[in-house]
């Protein structure tokens, strides 16, 4: 039964904070397979880590307080969307790590809204083969992810077709990385400068661990 302190319509305590805290561990869980043990441990980006896991809890608990308050949950996505474009449109963030934010997002969404309506077999069911899905992707059908990097080349004596093997040698040289395959972009004849872009896979290297441009 809720308890309310006295004189005020103010509920202390009822039982939905089971609900509520089912909810989160079993979000928590999922969240963590797909953050920590697929997405970390291919990238090793401990700043998405961080942003992955706070924008997973804070939209399951949006949407847990909306639907406790009966306000329209899609004008409260609405307004955290805005949020979450204004903030990352400050810095790029690559396709893939916007949708693991995505699916991040949605998992947190199914978790809190789905199971007024939904058996939690079906949620099971919905979280396993998200998981099951983002595993073959990441692990056993995209086994090599290649990484691009920008860079401001000044030997533009070599970006010619028939000088492409000496200029990825070179890059190869300077970088230290073991390049896949080197693209021409803008050429700045007045400052004899052009603009490379190099792909090679992560995974190969070193370390990996790039501010990708």
């Amino acid at each position: 039964m809720p308890l309310f302190l006295d004189n005020l319509s103010i509920t202390f305590f009822d039982n939905d904070v089971y609900m509520l805290l089912f909810r989160m561990g079993f979000n928590l869980l999922f969240l963590t397979i797909i953050i920590r043990y697929l997405y970390y441990s291919k990238t090793k980006r401990k700043d998405y880590l961080f942003t992955y896991y706070l924008i997973g809890m804070i939209t399951f608990f949006l949407c847990f307080g909306l639907k406790k308050l009966d306000i329209d949950t899609g004008m409260g996505l609405g307004l955290f969307a805005i949020f979450g474009i204004i903030r990352y449109r400050t810095d790029a963030i690559e396709i893939k790590e916007m949708t693991y934010l995505f699916l991040v997002i949605g998992i947190s969404v199914v978790n809190a809204l789905g199971m007024n309506n939904i058996s939690v077999i079906e949620i099971i069911t919905i979280n396993v083969c998200t998981v099951i899905l983002t595993f073959i992707l990441e692990r056993l059908w995209l086994m090599k992810h290649e990484t691009r990097k920008t860079i401001t080349y000044e030997r533009i004596d070599l970006i010619v077709p028939e000088k492409y093997e000496l200029m990825k040698a070179d890059l190869e040289k300077r970088t230290g990385l073991n390049i896949n395959r080197v693209e021409v972009g803008k050429i700045d004849f007045l400052n004899d400068t052009a603009l490379i872009r190099i792909y090679y896979y992560a995974d190969e290297q070193e370390f990996s661990d790039y501010h990708v441009s």
